[in-house]
Parts: C-alpha cells; sequence; structure tokens
C-alpha cells in the first residue's frame, strides 16, 4: 500500500459550527481536534465520563480499546467518544449526542 492509499491524516469536520481539522491516523480524535484549534469538550480521555460524545454523522472510526462507554444503542445510533475514538476514513462529527 502507498502513501496515497494510507494517508498520514482525514478531513474532518464539525457540525455545527463547520470548523475542519487534521484527523490523524495514529491519535484521538480528540487530541487531533486540540490541534487544530476545535473546541470541543472532554474531561476523562479515557471513554468513561462522556463529556466528549458526539455523533458520527458520516465516515468510520475505531476504538484501541475494548468497549468505549457506549452502550449498544449509542454505537448504532452512530454515537463515538472522540477521546477514544482512531479515524479510519475523512469524516463529519456532531457535537453531543442523539
Amino acid at each position: 500500500m502507498d502513501a496515497a492509499e494510507d494517508p498520514a491524516f482525514f478531513t474532518a469536520l464539525t457540525e455545527p459550527d463547520g470548523q475542519q481539522f487534521d484527523a490523524w491516523r495514529q491519535q484521538s480524535l480528540l487530541a487531533s481536534m486540540e490541534q487544530g484549534s476545535v473546541d470541543w469538550p472532554s474531561s476523562c480521555r479515557n471513554g468513561t465520563c462522556r463529556t466528549c460524545i458526539g455523533q458520527l454523522l458520516d465516515g468510520q472510526v475505531r476504538y484501541e480499546i475494548e468497549w468505549p462507554g457506549l452502550s449498544a444503542e449509542e454505537k448504532i445510533a452512530g454515537c463515538v467518544l472522540p477521546c477514544v475514538a482512531y479515524p479510519c476514513s475523512d469524516l463529519t462529527l456532531k457535537r453531543g449526542s442523539l
């Protein structure tokens, strides 16, 4: 796989404010947002407090922890925890849950 097929980062967008940032493949979405000067609520940074919860409107993420602090229903609805979610594609993230 060459660099064009395996980019170092993806393009991410937050809603409703329309802020864009580089979502680096090897760091959490929250860390990428902070690097890109995107203001996003956070607290624990380990997937338990849910302060950073958002809804993935478009794209895909992965987790390096076995089960982040989301219910099965929330995961089905597209909720993500940016503090422990890593991008797998370009994405759009909405602040808050459903």
